[in-house]
């Protein structure tokens, strides 16, 4: 009876590190995924690659990114490697862009996004 006794424990330990463990992941992973959903990054306003000038899908599908919390959309991925080489510049231009289209969102226009 002693062996049964201690077996029986043994396995309501280990049941309740589990339930733990699971409820743990299931708070954690819930919060995360509120998280998440906070940070949708802001849609893109413009209709053209604002690196190269040229009409979104006239080169097949857009590239699509998220930069600093802002969709970014350009023509191509060799737009994407001008990006990348000066982020600061080309962020500029496309907040400039958007003003000029008058499609300004308070997301894309965001003064404390970094440049």
């Amino acid at each position: 009876m002693d062996n049964l006794a201690g077996k029986t424990t043994t396995t309501t330990k280990t049941n309740m590190k589990t339930l733990i463990a699971i409820a743990t992941v299931l708070l954690f992973g819930f919060a995360g995924a509120s998280r998440a959903a906070d940070q949708t990054p802001a849609s893109y306003p413009l209709t053209t690659c604002f690196i190269s000038g040229e009409k979104l899908g006239e080169m097949g599908k857009p590239f699509v990114f998220t930069y600093e919390g802002q969709q970014l959309q350009l023509c191509c991925k060799g737009c994407k490697k001008q990006f990348d080489k000066d982020p600061e510049k080309y962020l500029k231009q496309y907040q400039d862009a958007v003003k000029k289209s008058g499609k300004a969102t308070p997301a894309a226009m965001d003064p404390n996004m970094k440049m």
